[in-house]
Formats: C-alpha cells, structure tokens, sequence
C-alpha cells in the first residue's frame, strides 16, 4: 500500500479525457512501445506520448478509444519523441490496461 496523500495532492494533477487519433510502433525506443497521439479537445489539441501498452493493444485497437491523460507534467524526451502527457492505464504483470470511459464523453473533460 502507499503511502496516504490528501485530496488537495489529486487536485493539482489535470487529467482528461481524449481521443487517440494515432498510434504506431516506436521503433527507436528501448523497449516495445507505441507512439500515440491524443486529441484532448479544443483547449489542449492532439498531444503526443510513449506508451508501453503493446502487450494488450494493437495500434488499431486503440485508434478511436477514449482515454485518460495526466496533461500537466513536463514535456520528457522518450527516445527520438517528447512526450507531452501521461496516459493512464492499470499495471499488471501480463501489461497495461490503458483507462477509458464507459460512456461518451467530451474531448477535454476534466476528470474529478
């Protein structure tokens, strides 16, 4: 178990919800993983990660899926891209299982 946090630490973090809109192999990154773009609606625009989710997805799985970015961490250098959010998913040791919603939502809702 981790350690306990208060409300105030989960309200500094924006996420959203956002739509992939592309996804392909990043081949020069060390370990198997996808480059993938998001659009997160008209305030942030299509924003870009390396995600490591090639164990559960194709990239045409995840073309179209509604997803859960952290959008206010700095910019990393992954490789040759720079990722410009964190996308969400659940860790298990047969591999990720990226978050979404399970109904329709806005591009760029705030997740509470």
């Amino acid at each position: 178990m981790k350690k306990e946090t208060s409300i105030k630490t989960l309200q500094k973090l924006d996420i959203r919800t956002g739509e992939v809109v592309k996804a392909e192999e990043n081949t020069s990154a060390n370990d198997d993983c996808y480059k993938v773009e998001v659009d997160f609606g008209e305030e942030l625009g299509v924003l870009k990660t390396s995600a490591k989710v090639t164990d559960r997805y194709s990239t045409d799985e995840l073309v179209g899926k509604t997803v859960l970015g952290v959008v206010n961490f700095p910019d990393k250098q992954i490789a040759d891209m720079m990722s410009e959010f964190l996308l969400l998913g659940a860790v298990e040791e047969k591999g990720v299982s990226v978050l979404t919603t399970d109904k329709e939502v806005e591009k760029g809702t705030k997740i509470a």
